[in-house]
């Protein structure tokens, strides 16, 4: 596998880590503020109407110069798409390849009754498929347990993950992660590959964004009703203006995960539709990577964090699971995957999976699969192809 790559207010002092209890065998996501409460940091905030730019017509579109020329040459007129023509979806002519990734800016694309009507992106197997696991025992279920609020002070690196398919929005869940070239100034954000690409059967998709702590206080739909855009968005909207994933995915991904499942991770590199400081700094979080690729094994206790949305979630909460890892795989042939029980359902893939190692917060695996009867989640483990691509995305976009 290859790689076929493809603001809002800094919060001084702030840092995230997954602790590890000993005693209690659990895993927590934590931040401490030395600088003072969130609410002292109010001036910090983006202006309340960074997210409500490009109200009229569906928002606007800006084409940069060279992803105009990258449009153009896939016979795409610029004019049309920023007329609404990115709504529309030729499979045949559906951008595939690494160079084809084309993202422009929409402002106003996404506002909050656009990411709620978001239907979760979700890879299920069949119980036929789950015995392939070659006799390996099925983990216990889990339930999944609401994350505390505010979600910056408690879960600072998460969010969420929109983008648009040809059957409509759709939602993942994503972390920030750290660019080892660009210390303190991370634009890169992990999730799984069937967040930014169809797989075998399709190409990338469009409007991808990213949305950190996404409905900060954790409130109901109708707490939200009529909410202030910053109250779904605290730190606005991240475009994505590059993506990887793996060409394992984009060469055996499917609809149940397929052969892709093993390699179903992605990189994306994100710039704000308003603002000019990095995601890492905005958010004041982010997490290395761990591309050891450890056994389930050697994994330890694991932690899967998302925004699990098809019921009986409603992709409004953030939600965790804690469990140790065992092995699974979907053929013989196929690279050991991480599996863990947890009742989160679709909303939740792309979720990143938490580890400590020597004293650390580092990611592990991401959510990728799970049964229709949602009570496990199975998730890639990252070696030396993932650590290439993450290399490959921070070395050529990371300083953009």
């Amino acid at each position: 596998m290859r790689t076929s790559s493809t603001s809002v207010p800094r919060r001084r002092g702030r840092r995230t880590a997954l602790a590890a209890s000993a005693l209690l065998a659990v895993l927590a996501l934590t931040a401490t503020a030395c600088g003072g409460s969130a609410e002292n940091k109010a001036t910090d905030r983006p202006d309340a109407t960074a997210s409500r730019a490009g109200d009229d017509a569906g928002g606007e579109v800006r084409v940069p110069a060279d992803l105009a020329d990258r449009l153009k040459d896939h016979g795409i007129d610029v004019d049309r798409w920023r007329d609404g023509g990115w709504k529309d979806w030729d499979k045949d002519e559906w951008l595939r390849e690494a160079r084809d990734f084309v993202n422009p800016v929409i402002e106003g694309l996404w506002k909050p009754e656009r990411m709620h009507s978001a239907e979760e992106a979700e890879k299920t197997v069949t119980t036929k498929d789950a015995s392939a696991a070659q006799g390996l025992s099925e983990p216990a279920p889990v339930t999944a347990v609401a994350e505390k609020t505010p979600y910056h002070e408690n879960a600072a690196p998460v969010g969420k993950v929109f983008f648009d398919s040809p059957e409509g929005p759709a939602v993942c869940s994503g972390t920030v992660i750290k660019d080892v070239n660009h210390p303190g100034r991370s634009n890169l954000v992990w999730t799984a590959g069937h967040c930014v690409h169809a797989g075998a059967n399709g190409g990338w998709y469009r409007n991808i964004v990213f949305v950190p702590a996404y409905n900060d206080h954790g409130r109901s739909e109708a707490e939200l009703s009529g909410a202030d855009p910053s109250e779904i968005a605290p730190y606005g909207n991240w475009w994505a203006d590059w993506a990887s994933t793996s060409n394992g995915w984009i060469q055996g991904g499917s609809e149940s995960g397929g052969a892709g499942a093993a390699y179903d991770y992605a990189v994306l590199h994100v710039r704000p539709e308003q603002g000019s400081q990095s995601l890492e700094e905005t958010v004041g979080a982010a997490l290395d990577v761990d591309f050891s690729g450890p056994t389930a094994a050697e994994a330890g206790t694991t932690g899967a964090w998302g925004y699990p949305a098809a019921p009986p979630y409603n992709g409004l909460r953030m939600f965790k699971c804690l469990d140790t890892p065992g092995r699974f795989s979907l053929a013989p042939n196929l690279p050991d995957m991480y599996r863990i029980g947890c009742t989160m359902t679709g909303g939740s893939s792309g979720g990143g999976w938490f580890r400590v190692a020597g004293g650390e917060t580092m990611l592990v695996s991401n959510t990728s699969i799970g049964p229709l009867d949602h009570t496990w989640l199975a998730g890639p483990r990252l070696g030396a192809d993932a650590e290439a691509l993450y290399q490959n995305m921070s070395r050529t976009y990371g300083g953009r």
